[in-house]
């Protein structure tokens, strides 16, 4: 017997995902039986993809980086315990040159704002743009509109990440495919001597715990479920706000299905099948 609950998945979702087929095979006149056969596609090359879709879920999480966010060292236990409603988070983006951390791509932009007492304070915001000290590629400028013009004259990363980091302090850290981002901060750990060691959540995978038979778990596909108008996509503040307005939305489908502390958010969150992709 196949058994998918502790996958968190039915075996419809898992067919989907691998875009397989299934059908059921009669009783056949020497075998006092039936079965079902299961139609798998070839498998591909390691890396290669279909033609047409970037990554391994299209439009969901085309580019992810292997960042263990589950195992952060600022979780404790008194800290899993609390109630997500009563916790203190700061939900950020960053705007990059590109999509490669390892491959020399810098932070241009870090917004964020404060959720405190379940109410989204866009009073207490951070927004700030980074002289990444390279070349801004056009592919970058297309999606975040910000010409090199506009980075010219701003603090550097090492001026930056200290003042980030104390704006984050002693909150939990959201974003969307939070993996990303919190990769980007990391490789600049060495540099600035700065670590985010904050428990971290992600809109991403909160949404495929609360919506599992959905295809689409993009900032885009989320906000529209959820009846949020997205202002200012694509640039760091614009995308933390909209992401802080789908994470509380979110609160409520969580409690909704009994997860209502950090911890069993968290844990929520490491069985789904986004978070067992390897990119």
């Amino acid at each position: 017997m196949l058994k998918t609950e502790c996958l968190g998945l039915s075996l419809k979702e898992i067919m989907e995902h691998h875009d397989a087929q299934i059908c059921c095979i009669g009783r056949r006149e020497d075998q006092n039986r039936s079965a079902l056969r299961l139609f798998l596609p070839l498998s591909r090359e390691p890396g290669a993809v279909e033609p047409g879709i970037s990554g391994v879920v299209p439009d969901s999480r085309p580019e992810f980086y292997d960042f263990d966010f589950f195992n952060q060292p600022g979780q404790t236990p008194e800290l899993d315990g609390q109630p997500l409603k009563s916790l203190t988070y700061t939900v950020f983006d960053t705007e990059t040159t590109g999509l490669n951390p390892r491959g020399g791509d810098e932070i241009i932009s870090i917004g964020a704002v404060r959720i405190v007492n379940g109410r989204l304070l866009t009073s207490e915001v951070f927004d700030q743009l980074i002289d990444p000290r390279r070349p801004l590629p056009y592919e970058s400028i297309k999606v975040h509109g910000i010409q090199p013009d506009m980075l010219e004259g701003q603090p550097t990363i090492d001026q930056v990440l200290p003042m980030f980091h104390g704006f984050a302090e002693d909150t939990v850290l959201v974003a969307h495919n939070a993996a990303f981002d919190m990769r980007m901060l990391q490789m600049k750990e060495s540099q600035t001597g700065v670590r985010f060691i904050n428990p971290v959540l992600d809109t991403l995978l909160l949404s495929a715990i609360v919506h599992p038979a959905q295809t689409h778990h993009n900032l885009e596909a989320i906000a529209g479920r959820l009846g949020i108008r997205i202002r200012g996509r694509h640039t760091a503040l614009g995308d933390a706000v909209s992401t802080g307005e789908a994470f509380l939305k979110l609160l409520s489908l969580l409690e909704n299905v009994g997860i209502k502390t950090l911890k069993e958010a968290r844990l929520a969150s490491q069985k789904t099948y986004y978070a067992r992709l390897k990119y």
